[in-house]
This record gives C-alpha cells, structure tokens and sequence, in this order.
C-alpha cells in the first residue's frame, strides 16, 4: 500500500471515509434541475423502441409515524381527507400519463413504494391497482412489488394484495435489538416480523425480501450478526444490507439520533462486513456491493446472466426501456434522461388537481453522460469493464493517477485487458466509480459517506 495503513483488516480509511454518490442513476441526482418538464419527458419517450418493456413505480408518501433513521420521502398525515386527496391527484396523473405513454408499451414491473404503501386500507389498494390495470397494457407475468413495514401488514391487506396481483413484498426491519429499536423511534419485534412473513406466504405472496441495516446508533457487531441471523431464518428470496446515511441537515427529524451513539467509520465496516459473512454463509449469493439473493432468484440469475442492473430502488433484474414515476418526488427514467415529481405530496396534490405538470425537476442525459453511466453501472454490477472502454472515454483521472492509486491499494487490477474490482476492493466501489466520473467533486454534505 502507498501512504495508508489499515486501522484494521480491508478497513481503508481513506475510501471508507469518502463522500461519494450511490450512483443509483447518472448523472446522480444531486444533478437535477428544474429545466426539465413534461415537454422533454414526452420527446424522451419518442426515442423509445415500437414496442417498449415499460416499469411503474408508485410512491405512497404516508407513515404512521417517522423512524429517525429514515431517508425516505415521507410525512405523517394528520388528516385522512389528505390522503384521499392525494389518491386523487394520483389517480389522475396515472391517467395522463398513460395518455402519453407508448399505445404498444408492456409493463413488466410495478413496484409501490413509500413511506409505506400498508397506510393504505384494502380497498384503497384495489382502487389503485384497478386504475394501473384500466390504464396501462399490464403482462400477465409481470412482477408486481410493494414495499411494507411489519408492523402496519394485517391479514387482510396481504390477501387484498394478493388478489391484486402483487407477487413479491419487500420488509424493513433494520435491526432487532431492543436498545436500537428505541433509538430509532421503530420498536418492530422479531415476532412482528415473522408474522409479517407468515401473513403473506399464507395470502399466497412466496417472494419476500428484506433490508438491514448498519451504521445505526449503539449498534455492535453482534448486534448485527443477531439481526442477519434471525432474518436468514425467515429465508427471504433477497436481502439489501444497507448503511445508514446520518445526514440531519437533510433530513432534520435525524436530529433525534444521539450522535454520540452511532459507530465510527471503522466500526460501520466491522458491521457491514458481519452482516456479509452471515448471509453468504447461510447460502446468500452477494449481488453487487449490498444486496444478496437466494441461488434461485431473479437477481442472482441476473448475476451469472451479466444483464445485473442498478436504478432507484437499488439492484434489479427489471429490463425496462422507461420507468414511469407517479406520485410525489417519484422518478420517471429513459435512457435520454431523468424527471422527478413534486416532492411534497400536498404541493403534488395541488398541482395535479389544477391541471400543472407534476414534474419539478431532472436532467437530460448527453451521450457523453449515456456512455459514463453504462460504465460505472458495469462496473458496480459486474465488478468488471475492458479496459479498453474506459481508456476510450478519455478519462484522464482514471488514466492517470487516480488508475496507479486503485491499483497500488490493492482496489482493483488488471490483467489480459480488463479492470476489475479486488475482493477488497468489492466494499469500495462507489469510490472506485467516482474515479470513472469526470464531473465528481467530493462535497461533505452532498453525498453519503461510502461504507
């Protein structure tokens, strides 16, 4: 190694410690801006194949109550005539557009997310769900998500799901011990969870997935290891181990954290790689740099197919041609660019009622910029690129000393014309993509920290 020793084994600190994009989509979001509008979205989609595989995704921004933890776009509605509102205006934005998306398009995907789509009563669901169906040619096999917190999942509504079409669900539960549960103002059980689970293998609902979570306040290694063992037990089909990201002038209910309780850099690494050594020894496939995936999922056929691919809601196997966005702050995506709606739902709401475009903000993609993206979503999908394509961008960081560095670390190496990412450097690679990136520059409060 060049200038840095390791605090501890595979910890780097120099990486680890990075501010750096997740690179969900590129330009990252931090990209957007509000030039972007209903005009662009609609020239986007003419550049569409006659027949596009289309993907929904919906967001109910609602919660009972706020987790502190929390990153989502999400409020605590003090009203139900807010929420039947807002069902109204999302209603009719499913009905424009429909109106203006491909006649030939085949929705292979829905995915609900939030908040939590089980603020919703059954019968709210089904309403919703009737309209998608009405207005969009939906596939009989398409994959039909939502995302849920335990504690709000009856019975009922699992099997109101289910008769909806929805065939996979995904459950947070972020850790089990009782002390982070109270730090994190979200006090789940480990029996809430796996009634949780029960309730929707019974209405039918077989592929499950769940996310944990590290880098929360007075968590330990085995605080860790106790929460990746007992959900492996469930035997979810995927898990996303993810890190909390404490950004409080952000997201300013974070201010509830005790900063004086969340592991350092070195400790969130310790726990990170717990959670990995727990779950690929209870026979999970890693997928990427946070996901795992029994041998027989979707996703892990997407890693031995190298067709892995990374958008908003992390890893996928969902080989759409345009995601469509409906609802507060969602995020419409082509391969010509990115418009996200109005964050704030009853901001949404208004416009929407009044006739306004939804769409707030985003940003058109150069080819420049389609190129760059296709390379760091290879390389944190595949862990791997052909050199050649990376030298072909003319990226001079990368070709320079930034390349020596990664490769002197022990991050990468290089061998019969292909980069690829080390075991050790695996932990790392969204600091590995920021060297792909020309337009990068590290802000503190700007992006997450890298592990």
């Amino acid at each position: 190694m060049n200038d840095m020793t390791p605090v501890s084994p595979c910890f780097l600190p120099r990486y680890a410690r990075e501010n750096v994009p997740r690179y969900t989509s590129y330009p990252p979001a931090t990209k957007f801006h509000d030039g972007v509008g209903d005009p662009d979205w609609a020239n986007w989609l003419e550049t569409l194949p006659s027949s596009p595989s289309l993907s929904l995704y919906v967001h109910i921004p609602f919660c009972r109550a706020m987790c502190w933890y929390c990153g989502c776009n999400t409020t605590i509605p003090n009203k139900d005539s807010r929420i039947a509102r807002y069902l109204e205006a999302l209603h009719l934005e499913i009905d424009r557009k429909a109106a203006t998306s491909p006649v030939a398009g085949n929705v292979q995907s829905i995915h609900f997310g939030g908040g939590s789509p089980d603020m919703l009563s059954p019968e709210r669901f089904a309403a919703l769900m009737g309209r998608l169906r009405d207005q969009f040619n939906i596939s009989s096999t398409a994959q039909i998500s939502v995302e849920l917190d335990p504690r709000g999942l009856t019975p009922a509504l699992a099997e109101s799901m289910a008769r909806c079409g929805v065939n996979r669900a995904s459950l947070g539960v972020q850790d089990l011990s009782d002390e982070v549960q109270r730090l994190i103002h979200r006090i789940q059980p480990q029996q809430t969870v796996s009634a949780a689970v029960h309730n929707l293998r019974a209405a039918g609902i077989n592929a499950i997935n769940m996310d944990i979570m590290y880098g929360l306040p007075a968590q330990t290694v085995e605080r860790v290891r106790h929460t990746a063992r007992r959900v492996a037990e469930l035997q979810p089909d995927r898990l996303a181990v993810f890190g909390y990201a404490h950004v409080p002038w952000f997201k300013k209910h974070q201010k509830a954290i005790p900063e004086d309780r969340l592991p350092d850099s070195e400790q969130r690494f310790a726990q990170m790689q717990a959670a990995s050594s727990v779950l690929t020894s209870s026979g999970y496939q890693p997928v990427g740099m946070d996901h795992f995936a029994q041998h027989s999922d979707g996703l892990s056929a997407a890693v031995r197919a190298g067709t892995l691919r990374r958008n908003f809601q992390g890893y996928t196997d969902d080989n759409y041609d345009a995601l469509i966005g409906l609802g507060a702050s969602a995020i419409s995506d082509t391969k010509r660019g990115f418009a996200q709606n109005i964050v704030d739902p009853w901001r949404y709401a208004d416009a929407i009622l009044a006739g306004e475009s939804a769409i707030a903000r985003g940003v058109q993609r150069t080819e420049q910029d389609i190129r760059i993206g296709q390379l760091i979503e290879t390389l944190m999908c595949q862990f791997e690129l052909p050199l050649e394509s990376v030298f072909q961008m003319k990226l001079g960081r990368v070709a320079n000393r930034d390349m020596f560095e990664l490769w002197n670390d022990g991050l990468v190496e290089i061998d019969e014309g292909m980069l690829s990412v080390t075991e050790l450097g695996r932990p790392y690679v969204r600091s590995i993509a920021t060297r792909l990136d020309p337009a990068f520059a590290a802000k503190e409060r700007l992006h997450s920290q890298a592990v």
